[in-house]
């Protein structure tokens, strides 16, 4: 009879032997690694060396307790913004039109998931970190106030030192509901408005995506809303991209793709730039300032002042003159349209008694006709 060695000690069973030795050649050949390291081996290997790197993130404020990990750092800023307060409350803010009664019309919501995936699908080809991009993408509007740019014009207006959405969205995520997240993620959230200087490529990614997802979805809204026609479009755009949504969206999306592969910096061509700036430039003209589009909006701005105005007021003798404007800003900044408007129902609208009532006239017609 034959006998396998193993570690010294004959073996009797050969299947035995088989599958020891099997057993003791995959722990030689393969590190001892959490699933997190895998993952960040892998981006190692398969990234752009443009891409940032979990292992190359710049961390934290606050470490985490290590254990067991599944997710890479930027996986987990993800799921913290996914899983937080004040992106759910994203579905009720608006977009472009005020209280849509068209369950078809974007929300703040739709918008940001839009985003998302237009970003996940350029970074995807450009062999950049897709869960840097997802995290930005999801945290990047959720300090935008309700009612929209009319909101945000409200209280641009009402603060001595203005109001903008990213700021507050970093507000959000560092103070208000403290997710402590990655400086790369604060960095993409705080920079995806334009005339800022993002430090990654994921975060540029974001700023196009952004405008290409808005301008776009903006668009289809405007011609359901029976506000514009796809006809109505600029003709050299419609030539240059398409008067079809999805044409027009996919050449967008392209054009950052052909124009940033390869590249240490994430950019459009010069003549898809000008095109997309005349696209939004027309938008701005003939939609976000039509007098039809924004017919509601005054109404709107009365909310938000009047909201202001009374919460100011009333935490006048509860905190400092200089807090109060912050405090307040956080507050309204983090209201969904609904939930402004039934504040303002509460607080100025008169509501009539409520009459207690009965059955008991009808009983006695009742007795009446026996």
């Amino acid at each position: 009879m034959e006998y396998d060695t193993l570690f010294g000690f004959k073996i009797q069973s050969q299947r035995v032997a088989k599958t020891l030795t099997f057993v003791y050649n995959l722990a030689m050949s393969t590190e001892c690694k959490t699933i997190k390291e895998s993952l960040e081996q892998r981006e190692l290997e398969i990234l752009s060396p443009y891409a940032t790197k979990c292992l190359n993130s710049k961390g934290r404020k606050r470490p985490r307790n290590e254990h067991f990990e599944i997710r890479t750092e930027f996986q987990r800023d993800r799921d913290k913004i996914l899983h937080s307060k004040s992106f759910r409350r994203l579905k009720h803010k608006t977009q472009v039109f005020l209280s849509p009664y068209n369950d078809h019309f974007r929300t703040r919501l739709t918008h940001t998931l839009e985003v998302a995936q237009i970003g996940r699908t350029m970074a995807r080809a450009l062999r950049l970190n897709e869960d840097l991009v997802e995290a930005i993408a999801l945290g990047h509007d959720l300090g935008h106030t309700a009612f929209g740019h009319c909101g945000e014009g409200t209280l641009d207006e009402l603060l001595p030192n203005g109001f903008h959405h990213n700021l507050q969205s970093v507000r959000v995520v560092e103070v208000l509901e403290d997710m402590n997240l990655c400086r790369e993620t604060v960095d993409g959230i705080l920079t995806h408005t334009w005339g800022y200087k993002p430090k990654t490529p994921e975060a540029q990614i974001v700023q196009y995506a952004d405008k290409i997802a808005y301008i776009n979805h903006d668009i289809e809204d405007s011609i359901r809303a029976g506000i514009i026609s796809e006809n109505d479009l600029p003709d050299d755009c419609i030539k240059y991209f398409s008067s079809n949504q999805s044409a027009r969206l996919g050449k967008m999306i392209t054009d950052v793709i052909e124009s940033s592969m390869d590249k240490p910096k994430v950019t459009m061509s010069e003549e898809g730039w000008f095109y997309v700036t005349k696209l939004r430039t027309w938008m701005f003209d003939n939609v976000y300032l039509d007098p039809i589009a924004k017919a509601e909006e005054k109404k709107a701005k009365n909310i938000i002042k009047s909201l202001f105005e009374y919460y100011t007021e009333m935490l006048a003798s509860y905190y400092d003159k200089e807090e109060i404007p912050q405090i307040v800003t956080d507050y309204i900044s983090g209201m969904t349209d609904q939930y402004a408007i039934r504040r303002y129902k509460d607080l100025f609208i008169p509501m009539p008694l409520a009459e207690k009532t009965s059955d008991d006239a009808l009983l006695k017609k009742a007795r009446e006709r026996k």
